[in-house]
């Protein structure tokens, strides 16, 4: 396949009970609800129209289990690089709670004490990046949102604290891919109707 038409199919688990309630969702290992369950397999018949050359999953259940519901239960790779941010002191809290301890907290300036930097995770990305570009297809990839948000900066080359600038639905899917010969983003946080380009 010419790098040029490569695409990169990005979804982000469906529901948990934690999602559903603004909880940051880190390493804390939670099992879809019964409505992710259905989202989860709504997932299968548009993503089983592409021909996928590589499919990576977190090995968070959540993003294991909605792969296996979507269809690809069989074809996945566990890539540890693909793990939620881990929010070490803040798992659990939503942003309110974490604000009323850290006044002015942001995740992509800041980190999580405990947990992560956003450096480390920009350097995850990279490598997931970097395996996406070496496949010799379509990717398609299972995980979380803030992850995704760090993946995003990462493939259209910008700083990674521009994660910040995406935001992903529990359930959805998003499309990166090249336009002459550039990086682009064509489809992002989809949860009605999906396509490739």
């Amino acid at each position: 396949m010419d790098k040029a038409a490569k695409q990169v199919w990005l979804v982000r688990h469906a529901d948990t009970e934690w999602s559903k309630s603004g909880r940051h969702t880190g390493m804390t290992d939670l099992p879809l609800l019964p409505e992710g369950e259905q989202k989860a397999m709504g997932l299968g018949p548009a993503l089983s129209r592409v021909e996928f050359a590589l499919a990576l999953s977190s090995p968070l259940q959540r993003a294991v289990e909605t792969a296996r519901l979507a269809g690809f239960g069989t074809r996945i790779e566990i890539d540890p690089n693909l793990a939620e941010f881990d929010y070490g002191h803040f798992e659990g809290l939503t942003s309110d709670q974490i604000h009323a301890q850290w006044p002015g907290w942001d995740l992509w300036r800041d980190g999580c004490p405990g947990g992560e930097s956003p450096e480390h995770v920009a350097a995850r990305c990279a490598r997931l990046v970097q395996r996406c570009l070496d496949a010799p297809g379509h990717a398609l990839l299972f995980g979380h949102g803030h992850i995704f948000h760090a993946f995003a900066a990462a493939w259209l080359e910008l700083p990674a604290s521009r994660g910040r600038s995406f935001g992903l639905k529990a359930g959805s899917v998003s499309v990166l891919g090249f336009e002459h010969g550039n990086r682009v983003l064509w489809q992002w946080d989809r949860v009605d109707r999906l396509e490739g380009h």
